[in-house]
């Protein structure tokens, strides 16, 4: 993460309300549900724990459960969160850019859940994926959400700020303004061209800059350290398996399941 996100992060609203957040999105529902039957012998890195939503889920069913935050006050929050019904739990500070702390093949399924691989540059996306494939078993799983280029470009447009609620009008058009005003150099033509982008969106106030990928562009991005990989809706869970349902998706992030090489 650059300064500005690190220190979102650690700001006492900002991990007041992650630890508030409890239920699953559908994405996850469905591959929770897909490898519920294995769970229970798999050894699980959860990145990018916040206050501690999936951990509330995953910890109880898996093998053996490890979860990591770069931020120190979400690990605490965490740790308070979980202290007397699972006192043992591993949480630790770590970087998913450098899990020196982790052995190579030590996982058997690791998630990086709400976005969080997209807080950081793109060089550094791409160690998290070195890091991923070293600390996770070949053949073991990996699942992450990253924001779609696709869905920032329908939002970004005039039109799709227009409701028949006119306070929701006024809403959508405030924050279409700010976000031109705060991402002066992006332009209408470079969201209908570019493959990926970092910008300051609506999240957080503002505060964060965030990375968005079209997903054929997520996907070439994987092939050098996962293979199989799929692409389920955030919104339904739907796996868009054929190539007009990845194209035509404008969902603001989606999920990408893929086995680790």
């Amino acid at each position: 993460m650059n300064d500005q996100n690190q220190r979102t992060y650690a700001s006492a609203g900002i991990v007041w309300y992650y630890t508030q957040l409890n239920q699953l999105q559908p994405a996850e529902q469905v591959i929770l549900d897909r490898f519920k039957p294995q769970l229970s012998s798999m050894r699980m890195l959860d990145i990018g724990i916040g206050g501690g939503r999936t951990t509330n889920v995953f910890a109880p069913l898996v093998k053996e459960y490890v979860g990591i935050d770069y931020s120190a006050e979400m690990v605490a929050a965490c740790q308070k969160r979980f202290a007397k019904n699972l006192p043992s739990l591993a949480l630790e500070i770590a970087d998913a850019r450098a899990m020196q702390q982790f052995a190579d093949d030590s996982f058997d399924f690791i998630l990086f859940s709400f976005n969080g691989i997209d807080y950081v540059p793109e060089g550094d996306r791409l160690k998290i994926f070195e890091e991923v494939k070293r600390v996770g078993k070949s053949g073991g799983y990996f699942c992450f959400s990253s924001h779609n280029l696709q869905g920032l470009q329908k939002t970004f447009s005039l039109k799709a700020s227009m409701s028949l609620n006119p306070l929701q009008t006024y809403v959508n058009l405030v924050m279409l303004a700010l976000f031109k005003v705060l991402n002066p150099t992006v332009n209408a033509h470079q969201l209908a061209t570019a493959d990926r982008l970092i910008v300051r969106d609506e999240s957080h106030n503002f505060r964060l800059r965030t990375y968005y990928i079209r997903p054929a562009a997520q996907l070439k991005q994987l092939e050098p350290y996962f293979y199989n990989a799929e692409v389920y809706s955030w919104q339904s869970g739907r796996n868009l398996s054929t190539q007009d349902a990845l194209v035509q998706n404008e969902e603001l992030w989606l999920y990408y399941l893929c086995q680790i090489s």
